[in-house]
Parts: structure tokens; C-alpha cells; sequence
């Protein structure tokens, strides 16, 4: 039997556990799906928490070198996670949900078309992989960004929908006025509504 398994990609100086409660929150409507919240491979080099790459000096010349050479733990940490719960990506639906940093390096694993994900819900991101992408059309897309965030702008998921639709991405997006950088309730239903069709649960 197909497994559905969510994944939590956490932002930086954050942990799992942050995000552990979101999958509480849908669990109801989801009995049959599995809410998995790894920590990030490092741990984060500005105080408390972890993080999938270093944001220290980081700059647009920069970051995209580091998302790339962030694929490598990354990937070591969903491989070891899904063979904890004996899952595999060709067998199983892996649903991937980032915040922040967690949205680059989940949208990094569309942009390079490395691993089958089934679907990718990103909030408060952007796209920062290194050029050329080789998008993974297959996967469909919700992206969410509050239009109050001070951390990273909106705009950049503005770009990041551009960049992706026109390489073939199935893109949806939610702009929210007045939120900052963090998940908003309306947010969090948008997200679950969107995973509930990609899992064809009905409501």
C-alpha cells in the first residue's frame, strides 16, 4: 500500500519540533498521512536551533553555491528518514513542506528534478538554486508569502512562481496581507486543503 508522508523543512535556527505542530493541526482531517519533522543537518552557527545551510555572509552571489552544496546533507537526511518509516521515494507520495529556508532547499529539490516528490508547499521562500534548473513539471506547487514579511519579501515568491511556471512547474500561490514572516492560520488551511487533493483525500 502507498504510503503519504509529509516532510517539515524547518527555517534556519529552527528545528522540527516548530514545526511538528502544524502536522498536529492537519492530522485530523488526514488520519492516513504521516507528518515527519527532521532537525536540519547543522547546527545553526548563530545560536540555538539547526539549519540546512550556513546564512552567514550569505549574499545573491553566494547563496546559490550554497544551496548546492547543501543538496548532499539534505538529501542524507530525507533518505535515512524515509527508511526509518519504510518508505521510498518510487514506492511512496512524499509531500514536502518548508518554511523559510526550508522552502529553498525544498524548492531546490524541484528546481534540480533529483528526487520524485510528489508535491512541495513552500512558505515565506524563495528560489535560490543554481542555474541551469532542470524542474520536475510533474509535481505541483503552492506557494505562500506574507505581504508584511521583513525577511524575505514577498516578491520573492513573486519570482520564484515566474521562474518556475515558465520552465513547465505547476504553480499555485497565496499572498496575504499584513503577515509577516511566519505561517498564518489562513495559510495553514490553504496548505492543507492544497495537500489534501494532491493525497485525492476527500474533504
Amino acid at each position: 500500500m502507498t504510503k503519504k508522508i509529509v516532510i517539515f523543512l524547518h527555517g534556519v535556527g529552527s528545528s522540527g519540533a516548530d514545526l511538528e505542530r502544524l502536522g498536529d493541526y492537519w492530522a485530523s482531517s488526514m488520519p492516513d498521512v504521516a507528518f515527519l519533522a527532521p532537525n536540519g543537518p547543522f547546527p545553526f552557527d548563530q545560536g540555538n536551533g539547526y539549519q540546512w545551510f550556513s546564512i552567514s555572509g550569505v549574499n545573491e552571489v553566494n547563496r546559490a553555491i550554497r544551496v548546492h552544496d547543501a543538496r548532499a546533507a539534505l538529501d542524507k537526511t530525507l533518505s535515512e528518514l524515509l527508511l526509518e518509516h519504510g518508505a521510498t521515494w518510487e514506492k511512496d507520495q512524499i509531500v514536502l513542506v518548508g518554511f523559510s529556508q526550508g522552502t529553498i532547499m525544498s524548492l531546490d529539490v524541484v528546481a534540480s528534478n533529483r528526487l520524485p516528490v510528489h508535491a512541495v508547499v513552500g512558505f515565506s521562500g524563495r528560489l535560490a538554486s543554481p542555474q541551469p534548473h532542470e524542474v520536475n513539471t510533474r509535481a505541483p506547487l503552492l506557494l505562500i508569502h506574507g505581504k508584511a514579511d521583513p525577511v524575505i519579501p514577498f516578491s520573492e515568491t513573486e519570482k520564484a512562481a515566474q521562474q518556475l511556471k515558465a520552465q513547465g512547474a505547476k504553480v499555485t500561490t497565496l499572498f496575504e496581507d499584513g503577515i509577516p514572516h511566519t505561517i498564518s492560520q489562513q495559510g495553514a488551511e490553504r496548505a492543507a486543503q492544497f495537500i489534501r487533493q494532491c493525497f485525492d483525500i476527500s474533504e
